[in-house]
Order: structure tokens, then C-alpha cells, then sequence
């Protein structure tokens, strides 16, 4: 059981690197050229649904990125407030509704 912990732990701060990376690299390409606003956004919706959203919404803080889309103000705290609800129900219930 211990392992399981350990696993869903490493996947959440991978998945939350990941995004964060993801931004950042999304920021730099807007940087070269200013047409590539919208490109990947999806990805960034994916890997805030698998649970990268709270990284996502504190990077666009941080780097001062996408402040001004509507979508991922609204968007991000909702899923990683659906995120923190299933971290924390993942643990409470010892991964019980995970069949192996």
C-alpha cells in the first residue's frame, strides 16, 4: 500500500512539472512570434485535467501569462479545486476503487 502512495505522489509532481514546463514553453514561443497565442491549448487543458492544474494556474501568475484568457481564469481553479477533491479522496480511501 505504501507503494501506491508513493507512486501517486511522484505521478502528481510529474504531471505538475510537466504542465509548468509546458507553460513556460508555450510563453517562449509566444515571445518569438506573437501569432502562436492559442497553439496548444489543449494540451494545457489535458494535463490540467490529469491533475497539473494547480501548476499550471500559479506558473500563469508567476510568468504573467494568459491572465487575460477568460477560459483558463475560470477554467484552471475549478479543475485543480476537482483535482485537490480527488487527491485527497485517492488517499483517505487507500486507493480502494483502484482495481489491479
Amino acid at each position: 500500500m505504501l507503494l501506491m502512495y508513493i507512486v501517486f505522489t511522484v505521478y502528481i509532481i510529474a504531471i505538475n512539472f510537466y504542465s509548468v514546463m509546458l507553460l513556460i514553453s508555450q510563453k517562449n514561443e509566444y515571445l518569438i512570434d506573437e501569432s502562436k497565442l492559442n497553439s496548444g491549448d489543449g494540451k494545457l487543458i489535458l494535463s490540467a485535467l490529469l491533475g497539473g492544474a494547480l501548476g499550471i494556474y500559479v506558473t500563469m501568475f508567476i510568468t504573467r501569462f494568459k491572465l487575460k484568457n477568460m477560459l483558463f481564469m475560470i477554467l484552471m481553479p475549478v479543475i485543480g479545486a476537482l483535482n485537490v477533491w480527488f487527491i485527497v479522496l485517492a488517499y483517505r480511501s487507500g486507493f480502494t476503487f483502484i482495481v489491479l
